[in-house]
């Protein structure tokens, strides 16, 4: 599902198919630190996810069984993920039947390469994309400019991020960051060295800013021989590819083009077209509040005379199948790409999606990043912090991933480490840098919790004590207490406040 925020008002190319080393993103806390005191950031975030947060909340409220809804959505991303085996064999079996060609990519660089030697041997040297985060999680671009292979994107907010040499920051709206003047600035300073410029005369009204983009687009739209896609849904009875989007982008992507290349993780596949029947109702009311989406666009091998004469269809597993061997973690392949997660996050709309250094940002990115590409990087390790765990994410999931407990059970693994899938092999991973002190309060609280004489005596002591107690901690706990007051310590404790109304006559 794609979409574009344009609402926010202005405020004062070597021969290789892996992509270059990018530099290092900083851990989530550095990168948030800087992110908040950007005040026309937090203004355009705030702006955008308040305006989504409530149309959103519209919309599902108009049906009366959406729990239903919701945990029809989750039975199928459950069942599907424990048959996942099956279903991807049934799923080759029928895009191959029907005229496609599959390709299994084990991780990034196979999907790269695999990408880069389709569109070699067209010979064409540029290719049009319809919004596709696997794409971006593998640095598809990027591969792509080192063998020479021009990569233009078609979504708008897309176009906006690619041409203004930036980074997606929100799963819906991947420029959600951006307001209408820097938009137009972008528009005038860049879209003639891509292609169609932008009029010189072009403003910040929404409607002017569309048809600058569509304009520009067109031209590539009639010019391209090969496309690259993703999907929101494959279907593996049929081998049907389904793309949901907003502004008809995918459609001329998806049709015009004579080669069509759909790189998409193996989780989006689902049985059968009836579960699709769900998933059609629930998403775009929780992505862009919508009843239903403008544009499903569907297609089903190659048809000759119709739509692209090659398909090639890419199973990007790159770390998937490493998850799906977690009980607790293997919830964040339901996820279905709404971002109602991000719209609803706290944490999210204060510090933007950059500061998660990954292309998926906000609470899922939070438990997904870490473990597509493992807790080792200072970012994954700190991801699974970057949360207050209020739990707002879980009550708008529309597959009910809880991710306040896949969080917890991340930290758990970042601090104590244990075992682990990498690549297929149990590994025990050690306890990531950092979190000595935290263990060692967890040890002493446990010890502690397990003998009740020894805590309440503790409790009675403290509570004596309680003038004393200071406001921050010193030494390991000062980072804790730099963004929070210890509470105050209470009079007595809830067990001897218990005992005594628990005696007291009534």
């Amino acid at each position: 599902m794609t979409g574009t925020y344009l609402g926010m008002p202005a405020m004062p190319r070597a021969e290789s198919a892996t992509p270059p080393a990018m530099p290092a993103a900083p851990p989530f806390p550095e990168a948030a630190r800087e992110a908040v005191h950007d005040e026309v950031l937090r203004a355009n975030l705030r702006h955008a996810t308040h305006t989504i947060r409530d149309k959103r909340a519209r919309a599902v409220a108009e049906l009366a069984d959406w729990d239903r809804l919701r945990a029809a959505g989750k039975a199928v991303k459950d069942h599907t993920l424990r048959h996942l085996d099956r279903y991807l064999l049934q799923l080759d079996e029928a895009v191959t039947a029907a005229g496609g060609t599959v390709h299994w990519a084990a991780d990034a660089d196979e999907a790269n390469r695999i990408v880069t030697e389709l569109v070699r041997a067209t010979g064409e040297r540029e290719v049009v994309k319809v919004k596709s985060m696997a794409t971006q999680e593998i640095g598809l671009n990027e591969a792509l400019e080192a063998a020479g292979i021009a990569a233009y994107e078609t979504d708008l907010a897309e176009l906006i991020v690619q041409l203004g040499h930036d980074r997606p920051s929100h799963i819906l709206v991947p420029a959600i960051h951006r307001n209408r003047a820097e938009i137009r600035d972008i528009f005038r300073a860049e879209m003639g060295d891509w292609g169609r410029a932008a009029p010189a005369s072009l403003g910040d009204d929404p409607r002017e800013l569309a048809e600058a983009a569509r304009l520009h687009l067109r031209e590539k739209f009639l010019r391209a021989k090969v496309a690259v896609s993703g999907a929101n849904f494959m279907i593996a009875e049929t081998g049907t590819m389904v793309v949901l989007e907003s502004e008809g982008n995918g459609r001329m992507c998806l049709t015009l083009p004579e080669t069509l290349i759909s790189v998409v993780g193996i989780e989006k596949v689902v049985p059968t077209f009836r579960d699709l029947e769900v998933f059609l109702q629930t998403l775009p009311r929780s992505s862009t509040a919508e009843r239903m989406n403008p544009y499903t666009t569907m297609w089903t091998g190659t048809t000759e005379g119709d739509g692209p004469a090659a398909f090639h269809l890419v199973l990007l597993d790159n770390g998937r199948t490493d998850t799906l061997a977690d009980e607790t973690g293997r919830q964040a392949l339901r996820c279905i790409r709404c971002s109602a997660c991000l719209n609803v996050c706290p944490v999210y709309e204060r510090a933007g999606g950059h500061a998660y250094g990954s292309v998926y940002p906000g609470p899922i990115g939070a438990i997904l990043s870490p473990q597509l590409r493992g807790t080792g990087s200072e970012i994954d390790a700190s991801l699974p912090y970057a949360s207050t765990l209020c739990g707002a994410c879980y009550e708008v999931c529309p597959v009910a991933i809880d991710i306040p407990e896949v969080l917890v059970h991340l930290r758990e693994r970042v601090a104590q480490g244990g075992p682990v899938t990498h690549a297929g092999i149990r590994v025990t991973l050690r306890p990531a840098d950092g979190h000595t002190a935290e263990r060692a309060a967890m040890r002493a609280a446990r010890l502690l919790l397990d003998r009740p004489g020894a805590l309440r005596a503790g409790e009675r002591l403290l509570a004596r004590a309680r003038r004393l107690a200071p406001r921050r901690l010193p030494g390991a706990g000062r980072a804790w207490t730099d963004s929070r007051e210890l509470p105050a310590v209470p009079a007595e404790s809830f067990r001897d406040w218990w005992a005594r109304e628990r005696s007291t006559p009534r």
